[in-house]
């Protein structure tokens, strides 16, 4: 079928690189197509893709020549109460890692909404400086959800209702963390030992914010107290409007296999969206989860670290040195803008370290990389892993 192909104006464009002429020059060639009825997202191309080539899968949405240029017109995948989300895949909250450098570069090339690090309930009360940063983000990283924990409902709302200041899109419930020092002292996985504690914590939740409120859970203490349906359904019941699953007990941690069953489960059983966690390492991965479980969304957390493209449904062995060479910069760029100079090189070295992984990278080269201290070195490091990369890796083509 020919469809006549229009050629389109961006007005007030704000990023001008190779990789936005790229997509520029490859999006002129789609055929305009009219729009259905339903909801739609705006997405200003100029606004979203600066740095990276904007993934594929954002251009399955609706082209419409309108009066304000070119825009993509996408319907909502599904609904937390009224707000809509535009995708299907999504950046677990980390802590230490999901913070706004990482983030918000992976929300421009496909992660459909941004999840903080998660904050500590008695560190809002406190006014403590430890939560502030974690609470800062870019406007187009909306829908923006703060993950709170803590162990008791009064302190929890507390919280809540000041970090409305920072105006958060949602509030959702740490249920999951199962680290010593938060699920020990009763918070995080440790409340799924306590379902009315949970249905307090909720519906008190719910009653005082003004905007929707999650949680985020594990299939429960240990096997012995695999307890995720009766958790899931008091949340709904006390007016969570989305819970996202990792598919692992606390005992479990990260070990072991998670368990896509109990997600599905847990899915045919309720009525509100719910986003599956856990064992997602590659794009068959992403399919695999969805048609096993039925979820409306799936979490990514510790594969993205290695692998960020993963959002555009793009495995590691298709990301060109390039590319890679781009994000590393990039990234970098934004620990040292966020961070500052010192502290932004020194906390960017573990990610640097997950994304040269797939790669037999020189010990010697990787320490210098690791251990310098300015950002001159660094950068005349990075410049001489590159080069070594460029000749003795074999290049895969951008697509």
């Amino acid at each position: 079928m020919h469809h006549n192909r229009t050629p389109f104006h961006i007005p007030h464009r704000k990023y001008n690189s190779p990789e936005s002429d790229v997509f520029v020059s490859f999006a002129q060639q789609l055929p305009l197509q009219g729009t259905t009825t339903g909801t739609f997202h705006t997405l200003y191309i100029a606004l979203l893709f600066d740095t990276m080539i904007p993934p594929t899968h954002y251009l399955t949405g609706f082209l419409q020549k309108s009066t304000g240029g070119l825009r993509l017109e996408k319907q909502a995948v599904f609904f937390i109460k009224h707000i809509p989300v535009y995708g299907d895949l999504i950046l677990s909250p980390m802590d230490g890692l999901s913070e706004r450098p990482f983030r918000s570069l992976v929300r421009k090339i496909g992660s459909a909404m941004s999840y903080t690090e998660f904050i500590n309930a008695l560190d809002v009360i406190s006014n403590s400086n430890h939560f502030e940063r974690k609470t800062l983000y870019h406007e187009f990283e909306r829908p923006v959800v703060f993950q709170i924990f803590d162990d008791d409902a009064d302190r929890l709302v507390k919280a809540a209702r000041i970090l409305m200041r920072y105006e958060p899109d949602i509030i959702d419930l740490n249920l999951g963390c199962s680290a010593r020092h938060v699920a020990g002292r009763g918070a995080g996985a440790g409340l799924l030992l306590h379902p009315k504690k949970i249905a307090h914590i909720m519906s008190n939740l719910v009653r005082h914010l003004p905007v929707p409120v999650t949680a985020k859970i594990r299939l429960g203490w240990d096997e012995q107290h695999r307890n995720y349906l009766e958790i899931s359904k008091i949340l709904q019941d006390s007016g969570a409007q989305l819970i996202a699953v990792h598919g692992r007990t606390k005992a479990q941690g990260y070990t072991g296999q998670a368990d896509w069953d109990a997600i599905a489960e847990i899915k045919a059983s309720l009525q509100i969206p719910i986003i599956a966690n856990g064992d997602v390492r590659t794009v068959a991965d992403i399919e695999r989860i969805k048609f096993h479980t039925r979820c409306d969304a799936v979490m990514i957390g510790r594969a993205a670290l290695e692998n960020p493209w993963i959002f555009s449904r793009r495995d590691r062995e298709q990301v060109s040195i390039i590319e890679l060479e781009h994000w590393i910069r990039d990234h970098l760029n934004e620990m040292i803008e966020f961070h500052g100079d010192m502290e932004g090189l020194i906390l960017f070295r573990k990610y640097l370290k997950r994304l040269l992984s797939p790669y037999p990278v020189p010990e010697n080269m990787l320490k210098n990389l690791l251990t310098a201290n300015d950002l001159e070195t660094y950068y005349r490091n990075l410049d001489l892993l590159f080069k070594h990369l460029e000749e003795n890796i074999l290049k895969i083509p951008d697509s």
